[in-house]
């Protein structure tokens, strides 16, 4: 029926309209609600396809963005009132070995006060995002470095504070986010327990180090870590542990000996601070490789005094037994003459109670060795056999991934 030709004068048309526009008004919400079901429908199957999987407010990177992007931005934040903060790092191809040039990062962020605040002159787009906003470049190393304050926390609200990134590559078509939050921040933990924990290209905790006033957070970007659909995966044969780039976990192994024998202590949490090493240990143990391992790592423990602690965590599953598990790690310990290794052993490498699970070792592989530093994994291996060019890529590994913010402190807490 054309309701546009309806004319109210004729009361028979009338008395039909009455009639009939309950019935109309029901066709007529049920095909506005196909209609959108099949547009949220095509949006979500669009978004499936997209690397990242979609991100809310990403595409406000474009509005005004500069012609050249350098490697070095300082925010509208940083002569302003708030806690200032350089966050800086580096950009790798996924695997997080190899740097990545020419990769743009988005920031956005709150200001002190907790608001995505604009100011006068801001491109109406723009100023859902604030003013405090810009944009870094990867240069040649993949190095980056951002200077801006800390961003307040959302006022009256439980989301803690965070700092978002769009990340756009040169080589895939749309760009993806990631977020940061803060470790020392207390309204993180319950996010973390209502969200869980999102290492989308890269951790999504800044541990922050204290350079006078000025809080430095380091923090590698590794592409494609955890991004949906991205086009290149790590196929690596021998998958054992977590990934580059992300948090070597707490777990609570049995000290068997070292110097927290006898107890069950998290490694990551008493010596999280600097360099650590986690040698895993499975169901194929190959004893005198693991005894030529433990004393060069002895001597590495030695000459790096306080900056390195190493942890030999045991997990074979095959005919557990905890007291002997402890005798045999102690004899070893004692036959190796170890001083600062600590000699530790799980059940299992699924075990939950110690929550060695969260590890996601492969107890099939001969060994998977985790390096991290401030509890981030900064490289791992798998399969690696006590060999001199082996010990040197260990060491070489250490020495490289001691900056000029290594010796910082961290800042204390009441």
């Amino acid at each position: 029926m054309d309701f546009q030709t309806t004319s109210l004068r004729h009361s028979m048309k009338i008395l039909h309209f009455i009639i009939l526009f309950p019935f109309i008004s029901i066709l007529t919400n049920c095909n506005g609600q196909n209609k959108t079901d099949t547009k949220q429908t095509r949006v979500n199957v669009e978004n499936k396809k997209l690397v990242g999987g979609g991100c809310d407010g990403c595409e406000l990177m474009y509005v005004g963005m500069p012609k050249n992007i350098k490697s070095i931005d300082t925010s509208a934040g940083w002569t302003e009132k708030g806690q200032k903060l350089l966050l800086t790092g580096t950009v790798y191809n996924l695997g997080g070995r190899i740097p990545a040039p020419n990769v743009v990062v988005y920031y956005w962020q709150t200001d002190n006060n907790g608001y995505y605040s604009p100011k006068e002159g801001i491109d109406e787009q723009a100023k859902q995002h604030g003013h405090i906003r810009g944009w870094v470049k990867s240069d040649e190393n993949g190095n980056y470095s951002i200077y801006t304050i800390r961003p307040a926390p959302y006022p009256n609200e439980g989301m803690p504070a965070h700092i978002h990134l769009s990340i756009k590559e040169p080589n895939i078509e749309n760009e993806y986010y990631a977020e940061l939050y803060f470790d020392d921040d207390p309204l993180y933990l319950k996010h973390k327990k209502k969200y869980g924990k999102l290492d989308r290209a890269g951790t999504e905790l800044l541990r922050v180090l204290l350079d006078k006033k000025v809080q430095v957070a380091e923090h590698n970007i590794i592409l494609g870590l955890n991004i949906p659909n991205y086009p290149t995966q790590n196929n690596a044969i021998n998958q054992s542990g977590l990934n580059i780039g992300e948090d070597q976990p707490s777990f609570i192994p049995y000290h068997a000996f070292g110097p927290d024998k006898g107890t069950q202590t998290c490694p990551v949490c008493k010596y999280g601070r600097y360099h650590g090493i986690v040698y895993f240990v499975g169901n194929h143990p190959n004893w005198e490789n693991i005894k030529d391992w433990l004393s060069f790592l002895e001597l590495q423990s030695i000459s790096r005094s306080k900056y390195l602690k190493v942890y030999y965590v045991y997990g074979n599953e095959k005919d557990y037994n905890k007291e002997k598990r402890e005798e045999e790690l102690e004899d070893l310990g004692k036959q190796l003459n170890l001083k600062n290794i600590a000699l530790t052993f799980v059940p299992a490498f699924s075990d939950k109670e110690s929550e060695a699970n969260l590890n996601k070792i492969n107890p099939e592989v001969e060994n998977t060795f985790v390096i991290y530093k401030y509890r981030t994994i900064i490289d791992k291996f798998v399969n690696l056999e006590p060999t001199k060019e082996n010990f040197s890529l260990i060491s070489q590994t250490l020495d490289k991934t001691k900056n000029e913010y290594f010796n910082l402190s961290a800042p204390k807490y009441d």
